[in-house]
């Protein structure tokens, strides 16, 4: 399938301004430490895979991050003002429970303009560690050509709010490490079976290393 024939492909723009939007408030509610974003290729294709513990995780990235991102976010959160505002700033709705081909075709159509998708590869909000991934990411990386950047985001579970139990407490801060970009693949292009199990084993392996990093850097 197409992008062409599924939903419209986001614009740049759209997340541009929740880029934007993002920086105000993460750097407003809470004291980001950025470390490693100039790893992050400039132009071109590029996929986020996101740890992912904390709610805030997805804004942090969308706001720290050096390129405007469009997060593949669970349908249940596109309810009334909130889903027509996440349309609005770039983000692609996906169904998590069924192989939905308007998704992944609004996520390949983001790859093939030079656009950067953001993952959390876990599939669901956990323990955060990358301990268990699901074949999508893989599939992205290997059929969009694109480099994977992992990111960890690490502090928005240490504690919650005092004000908001479940946001961490304001001006606390939070670490977001960009490791070096990686290629999925074995360069062989194959999209089968096989070759996704192999390059999803490759991919939990260099996030896991790149997790482990990231707590030795920041000390969390």
């Amino acid at each position: 399938m197409t992008a062409s024939s599924a939903a419209p492909v986001p614009s740049e723009k759209g997340a541009e301004v929740g880029r934007r939007i993002g920086v105000g408030l993460m750097y407003g509610l809470w004291k980001p430490r950025v470390l490693g974003a100039w790893r992050v290729p400039a132009t071109g294709p590029v996929i986020y895979a996101v740890n992912h513990a904390h709610n805030i995780d997805g804004p942090m990235v969308m706001g720290v991050a050096p390129r405007p991102t469009h997060f593949l976010i669970k349908k249940e959160a596109f309810v009334g003002p909130l889903g027509r505002f996440l349309t609005g700033i770039g983000q692609l709705k996906v169904d998590r429970h069924s192989t939905d081909r308007a998704a992944i075709g609004q996520a390949l159509g983001v790859l093939a303009d030079g656009g950067v998708l953001g993952i959390f590869p876990e599939g669901t909000r956990g323990e955060g560690d990358f301990a268990s991934l699901r074949a999508g990411l893989a599939y992205f990386a290997v059929r969009g050509g694109a480099p994977i950047v992992p990111v960890a985001v690490l502090g928005s579970t240490d504690r919650p709010g005092r004000l908001i139990k479940a946001l961490p407490p304001l001006r606390s801060r939070v670490d977001v490490v960009f490791g070096d970009p990686f290629e999925a693949g074995d360069g062989s292009g194959r999209r089968t079976r096989k070759a996704l199990d192999e390059a999803t084993e490759r991919i939990q392996k260099q996030l896991t290393a790149h997790l482990e990093n990231a707590r030795r850097l920041t000390g969390r």
